[in-house]
């Protein structure tokens, strides 16, 4: 295994399988929201929070329905700090450990490979990779002038879009430029828009 990854933050992940995973990958605090039980859980929220404002965090949950709900909620305890999103791709099959697939037969980060997770993670802790500073950010109105968002084909150009990024089909629309501004330059958006039309 070669060196691991450098985070000044935290990284939030559901379970302690997550974690168990992560510590073998990343050089930082990994924080377990245990499922929906940081919805309770009042000392897991202050810990969020302090991380959030000193740090950062990057919240890697799964790409479930759960996943998005977590997240949801986690931006809605964390008033100020930076926090930023890790997605893992939809990856179908079923853990190890597990005798059954998830409900929605997806892979959770336990699940997915090594290199899956380091990819997720080093688009939000090397935010501006190398095609950065030369390049203008993608915007709302881009996604709206290239078809991804209010037209008749919109839903299906975004499903293709995410499919070719390797990004969860759940990505809601407004996590979507967020999303794209950390895996490429806008010039790389304008080439990958091409070719999905």
């Amino acid at each position: 295994m070669g060196s691991m990854l450098h985070y000044g933050g935290a990284i939030i992940v559901e379970g302690r399988y997550d974690k168990a995973r992560l510590c073998n990958l990343v050089d930082c605090p990994v924080i377990v929201t245990n499922g929906f039980g940081v919805f309770k859980d009042k000392e897991t929220a202050e810990l969020i929070r302090f991380y959030a404002k000193n740090g950062g965090i990057i919240i890697l949950t799964d790409s479930d329905s759960a996943g998005f709900r977590i997240r949801g909620y986690i931006r809605g305890i964390v008033p100020q700090g930076n926090i930023k999103n890790a997605y893992i791709p939809d990856i179908y099959g079923k853990e190890k450990r597990k005798a059954a697939p998830s409900a929605e037969g997806k892979l959770g980060v336990e699940g997915v490979p090594d290199e899956v997770i380091l990819r997720a993670l080093r688009s939000c802790i090397e935010d501006e990779p190398e095609h950065g500073n030369q390049s203008r950010k993608i915007t709302r109105l881009d996604l709206y002038e290239d078809g991804l968002s209010g037209g008749k084909n919109s839903a299906l150009l975004r499903q293709r879009l995410l499919d070719v990024l390797g990004l969860p089909q759940r990505l809601p629309a407004g996590s979507l430029e967020d999303a794209l501004n950390r895996l490429m330059s806008y010039e790389e958006y304008k080439r990958t828009i091409e070719k999905i039309k």
